[in-house]
């Protein structure tokens, strides 16, 4: 697809001024036909509205079913775009070279919205990245009205129809006329087919306004608004809450820092979630338990959902089915995967959140290194014969005595030290080889390889930075409190083991040795294994690196290797920091 270097907009018809109608008291609002939309699109270098730039801006204005105009640039985002994105939108750096820069584009873009209601795919990301946008270039945001075609047809498409609400499968349903391939313009004019799909069936169901359509999503039935006296006597404070039904079993688990406001707000508005108002009104009782900070909050959310596995979760309910992915101790080790770490002091990474995603990672694994893949129990001293793998040249065939047993060890090393420390070894054949599909446009295929390789660097980060946590007796750690004196946190192994505050004005170390005297008793786990589930682990993790966190004293060792998994993701943009547990994706 070309690129262009300028804003390209084509009005096709002039905006036209809404009819004065007189209406009745029940059709008062502006009709659907009157509204101007634009569907925009955005192509960005990341996912992170503070630490990413747009790089490809695509709208269409339309109304009354007729489009009225087009908005399509790249723009310069003044930083490299990685190469992941590049394989995902074709978008590269030479393309975006002479392109405008942000400052120069979003003017017009805002010219061309003008007063119109936006209209996005996932609106929140693209909205949130041209509020930024505006903020940085001094432009006002002029706060439009903005619908999000995802929240729609989560109301109105049904899973026979499309197995999610992507895009792409929306727009098979609707038939539309261009394939989104995630260029801006093509995304927004696939979006612009999806919303008139959704509009059609609005308006069957009495949808007939903006008004109405802006608060379709949020109407909130009688036998919803009648069950908020549950609320009534919750406390106002930080902690979790159990949904239960007659029977008391637990219907769903959350966290807030102020239990009664969040639990009213089930009852209201606000819940635009459906599988929740299914909840609310199965639900007869809340159930709270009160926590001494949020972190402590949070991990006993996850620590109850795996208890009580709540059918309206759908996040933490089974910690125990994580991967991981070994080094078999063996004359010739191989990539195996697992359910748990054993203890046996062999090389393992992980978790993985799936036997899947393990999968990936052990197939981007021999994608770069040629371990071998058979099962078989070899022997130096009992040869076999090759595989077909080792036909191929994609093993050095150590079964039939080709590849010696040292020089396999030495193979088996590299992948070691790639897996426990530097990732090089593993990387840079990889990225060629994507490269390389992405020059041969077999971009599915290099997409395909992306993916493996970035479940692998998320293992391999995962691994590097759970295990010195998990192998440190204790830590204890503060924050200052919003409410005044000190959050204080101590970790055993990995897991929480106690929390405490200490109220304003007094001394904090007198809390701190009660909290470290009362504490849980913790067992060490099975290295590099926490003593808790991951999840658990990578909360408290998280915890510790966030600003303002204290160390007040380690037991043991904390340390995560320089030059290893964690730079290397962060060259993807899959940093720790910016990306929720795979866990909870």
């Amino acid at each position: 697809m070309g690129f262009f270097t300028v804003l390209r907009m084509t009005i096709t018809a002039p905006a036209r001024p809404a009819r004065a109608i007189q209406g009745t008291l029940d059709d008062l609002g502006t009709p659907l036909h009157e509204v101007t939309f634009v569907v925009v699109d955005l192509e960005t270098t990341g996912g992170s509205a503070h630490a990413d730039h747009i790089t490809e801006i695509g709208a269409v204005k339309v109304r009354g079913g007729e489009v009225l105009g087009e908005f399509q640039t790249l723009v310069n985002p003044r930083v490299p775009i990685p190469a992941v994105i590049s394989v995902l939108t074709g978008i590269t750096n030479a393309m975006v070279a002479t392109a405008p820069r942000i400052e120069q584009v979003l003017p017009s873009f805002l010219e061309f919205l003008g007063d119109a209601v936006v209209v996005a795919h996932n609106a929140r990301f693209d909205v949130t990245f041209l509020k930024a946008a505006a903020s940085a270039t001094g432009n006002r945001w002029p706060d439009p009205v903005v619908i999000d075609t995802v929240l729609l047809a989560r109301a109105l498409v049904t899973r026979d129809e499309a197995p999610n609400h992507k895009l792409a499968s929306l727009a098979r349903v609707f038939h539309a006329q261009v394939t989104p391939d995630h260029r801006a313009l093509h995304d927004a004019q696939a979006t612009v087919d999806v919303l008139h799909g959704l509009l059609g069936r609005l308006g069957g169901l009495g949808v007939h306004t903006l008004e109405e359509l802006a608060t379709y999503s949020v109407r909130v039935p009688q036998a919803t608004r009648r069950k908020r006296y549950l609320a009534d006597d919750l406390p106002s404070a930080p902690g979790v809450y159990m949904f239960k039904d007659g029977q008391g079993r637990v219907l769903y688990v959350g966290t807030s820092v102020d239990i009664r406001t969040r639990v009213r707000s089930y009852f209201t508005a606000s819940e635009q979630r459906r599988r929740m108002a299914e909840m609310v009104r199965i639900a007869e009782a809340v159930t709270p338990v009160v926590c001494a900070t949020a972190l402590e909050a949070q991990v006993r959310e996850l620590r109850l959902i795996a208890e009580h596995k709540p059918r309206y979760n759908r996040r933490s309910r089974h910690p125990e089915k994580s991967a991981w992915v070994k080094l078999t101790v063996e004359p010739f080790p191989r990539l195996s995967i697992v359910t748990a770490v054993r203890g046996d002091e062999t090389t393992y990474v992980g978790p993985f959140p799936s036997k899947t995603a393990a999968e990936d990672a052990v197939a981007a694994l021999h994608d770069a290194l040629p371990l071998r893949r058979c099962t078989d129990r070899l022997s130096p001293k009992r040869p076999s014969p090759a595989c077909a793998l080792a036909e191929m040249g994609r093993c050095g065939a150590p079964c039939t005595g080709a590849q010696s047993p040292q020089e396999y060890a030495a193979l088996v090393a590299r992948a070691r030290d790639a897996l426990l420390g530097d990732p090089g070894t593993v990387l840079s054949p990889l990225e060629q080889r994507m490269q390389s599909l992405a020059q041969d446009e077999r971009y599915e295929d290099a997409a395909s390889l992306r993916d493996r390789l970035l479940t692998l660097l998320r293992g391999m980060t995962r691994s590097q930075r759970l295990a010195p946590l998990a192998a440190a007796p204790e830590i204890v750690a503060a924050r200052r409190s919003p409410l005044g004196g000190w959050e204080l946190v101590c970790v055993r192994y990995g897991r929480l083991a106690g929390s405490s505050h200490s109220p304003r004005g007094a001394d904090p170390m007198v809390y701190v040795d009660a909290l470290t005297a009362s504490a849980e008793v913790v067992a060490p786990g099975l290295a590099p294994a926490p003593a808790a589930y991951p999840e658990e682990t990578e909360k408290i993790l998280r915890w510790l690196e966030e600003p303002g966190v204290r160390l007040v004293s380690v037991e043991g060792e904390w340390t995560c290797p320089v030059g290893g998994a964690v730079s290397a993701a962060a060259r993807f943009g899959a940093t720790p920091a910016a990306s929720p547990s795979p866990f909870e994706a």
